[in-house]
């Protein structure tokens, strides 16, 4: 039987599989707490005994932030960088960095040029952006600016997509809203204001969306508090969930 701080391993397993396998759950536990922006985190809801079931005691996760990609990009990237390039003079002072991961092509935008950019990747022949397919918030606490939106557009015409990335502080939140090129955005700015604090200005009708009118905080935000609302149940109270196990 495997002791209370090992993990199981299959019987079948190969000896220099089982060998590398059976770590405490200990080794792994407890980095995340306090750790460094930046420094690669391990373990999982900081359980420093052997009691953590999930699986992910030995997980480690380590920074992610992507170089800066160098032409030639590959594939059909080359054609609608330059096709941009071409649409929108500004392009250097609109794009800080270009970064192609895992198939995928990003452009971070400056706040001041999302609506030039994203109408130029509409408007534009050579582009013909024609669909916003998802409006989505990121935080990366401990960064300067730590919130960032995301969007993802797809061109139907030419059957290409392209990931926008714009970044904001959480004291300065605001961006200009797309709704104006991108009717179908309306809800998922809705929800990414909601989930995040992030501020769309000129939105037709900014208001939550999932939670209460008069929610207090932004619940997807890393500093929200994990826990939840008391609930009443035949007189019996049962409490917010950080309340009834640690999760550091």
């Amino acid at each position: 039987m495997t002791g209370p701080t090992e993990r199981p391993v299959p019987e079948d397993a190969a000896p220099d599989q089982r060998a590398s396998d059976i770590q405490p759950v200990t080794e792994a536990a407890g980095s995340l707490p306090g750790a460094p922006f930046g420094a690669p985190h391990k373990g999982m809801f900081g359980v420093t005994q052997g009691s953590d079931t999930s699986g992910y005691g030995g997980l480690v996760r380590e920074p992610w932030d992507p170089p800066q990609a160098e032409p030639p990009y590959g594939g059909y990237f080359d054609e609608l960088i330059d096709a941009l390039r071409a649409a929108y003079p500004e392009f250097d002072a609109a794009i800080s960095k270009i970064v192609v991961d895992r198939g995928e092509l990003t452009l971070d935008v400056a706040r001041e040029h999302l609506i030039g950019v994203t109408t130029a990747l509409r408007n534009d022949p050579s582009l013909r952006f024609e669909l916003c397919s998802s409006v989505s918030g990121v935080d990366y606490l401990g960064t300067a600016r730590r919130l960032h939106s995301v969007y993802h557009l797809t061109s139907m015409t030419y059957r290409r997509r392209v990931r926008l990335e714009v970044a904001v502080t959480a004291e300065d939140p605001h961006l200009p809203s797309v709704t104006g090129l991108y009717p179908g955005a309306d809800w998922q700015e809705r929800e990414t204001y909601d989930m995040y604090g992030i501020i769309y200005d000129g939105h037709p009708a900014l208001t939550r969306i999932l939670m209460p009118d008069d929610w207090d905080g932004f619940p997807q935000r890393k500093d929200y508090p994990l826990g939840g609302i008391d609930v009443q149940y035949k007189g019996a109270t049962i409490p917010p969930p950080d309340e009834r196990r640690a999760y550091k």
